[in-house]
C-alpha cells in the first residue's frame, strides 16, 4: 500500500487494550507487522457514521468493511464483507491501482481489469460527446493511438 501511495488506518469498536492484545497476538503468532494505526471507537459514533453496523448482523460487532478515500477526503468506494468473510487484498489492491490509474490517465477501468476478457490490462478511453469528438476518435484509431471496436468504445494502453 506505501508503494501506491496510499495510508491504512484501522478502526474497531473494541477498546485499545483489546487493539494492543490484537496487535501483539498476531505479531508473536504469525510473525506479522501491523503496520497502521488502529482508531478504537467505542462508542461506535465513527461505525455508525461510515454505515459499519448493519442491523441483525451484531449491535457490538461492526462489519467489515473497507473505504477507499481520495485525497480530497471524499469516499471513492466501499465494500462491505459479513462478520465472518475475510476480505480479499487484491481485490482490494486491484481497486485501489484501478482508482489512481483512472484519476491519473482520464480513463475508465473495464471488469477484471487488468485480466479483462476482451482487452487484457488496456483502459477504455470515454466516448466522445460529438460528432468532431467521433471523428477525432476515428482518426486516433487510424493513427495507432487508441483501438476502437467502434468509436464510442476504444482502448489503449497505459
Amino acid at each position: 500500500f506505501q508503494a501506491l501511495n496510499t495510508e491504512l488506518l484501522g478502526l474497531s469498536v473494541d477498546h485499545v487494550y483489546s487493539h494492543i492484545k490484537w496487535v501483539e497476538w498476531i505479531k508473536e503468532k504469525l510473525g506479522v507487522e501491523i503496520p497502521f494505526p488502529i482508531v478504537a471507537d467505542t462508542t461506535g459514533r465513527i461505525a455508525e457514521l461510515y454505515g459499519m453496523i448493519h442491523p441483525g448482523a451484531s449491535e457490538a460487532a461492526t462489519v467489515r468493511a473497507v473505504f477507499l478515500i481520495c485525497p480530497e477526503g471524499i469516499v471513492r468506494a466501499i465494500l462491505y464483507y459479513p462478520l465472518n468473510i475475510g476480505r480479499n487484498i487484491d481485490e482490494i489492491l486491484r481497486l485501489l491501482k484501478a482508482f489512481q490509474t483512472a484519476m491519473k490517465e482520464g480513463v475508465a477501468i473495464p471488469a477484471n481489469w487488468p485480466q479483462n476478457e476482451l482487452i487484457g490490462d488496456r483502459v477504455i478511453v470515454p466516448p466522445p460527446a460529438d460528432i468532431e469528438g467521433a471523428k477525432k476518435r476515428l482518426e486516433e484509431a487510424k493513427q495507432g493511438k487508441v483501438e476502437c471496436y467502434d468509436w464510442w468504445l476504444c482502448h489503449k494502453k497505459v
